[in-house]
């Protein structure tokens, strides 16, 4: 008997989210990336140790780099190993991918909002999207449409008894 695949997605896979991204941002386009990583920050993030909340991407000189995200160091952590938890993550893209970034950041005014991070086989990846601000009415009215699912939903299924 074949096994049958999950059509939920895997969130044990999951090493952190940036929950505050969707709310704050219109998010257009997403993208998937690899990490540069230092060795002590890849058993960081096996243990689950990881902050991208108030992170954000950046692209200089053809390349894009991460900053702002929180990786602490363990305590176990080799002690002649300079370890500086918010220093700038290189992103591994390809170069056509950098050039439609950086063409829709410069020209049509998009920031890049990591969203979530987490592991793909032995890789660590990034998914990160183009974002426009959103303004407070339209953070209000995204509440609103939320809230009234919610209701929707509730009167759907005490309608179906």
């Amino acid at each position: 008997m074949a096994k049958k695949k999950s059509k939920t997605k895997n969130n044990e896979n999951t090493i952190a989210r940036n929950k505050r991204a969707s709310h704050e941002y219109h998010l257009e386009e997403r993208f998937e990336a690899g990490l540069e990583l230092q060795g002590w920050e890849v058993k960081s993030l096996r243990a689950g140790k990881a902050n991208i909340a108030d992170s954000y991407i950046f692209l200089k000189n053809g390349e894009a780099w991460l900053l702002g995200a929180s990786f602490p160091p363990l305590d176990a952590a080799c002690s002649h190993v300079i370890c500086d938890p918010m220093r700038y993550r290189k992103l591994l893209l390809k170069r056509r991918e950098l050039d439609n970034l950086l063409g829709k950041v410069e020209r049509q005014g998009y920031s890049i909002i990591p969203i979530s991070l987490y592991w793909k086989k032995a890789w660590v990846k990034i998914s990160f999207a183009l974002a426009k601000g959103k303004q407070a009415h339209d953070k209000r009215n995204a509440d609103k449409d939320r809230e009234w699912k919610v209701q929707k939903e509730r009167m759907m299924k005490h309608s179906v008894r």
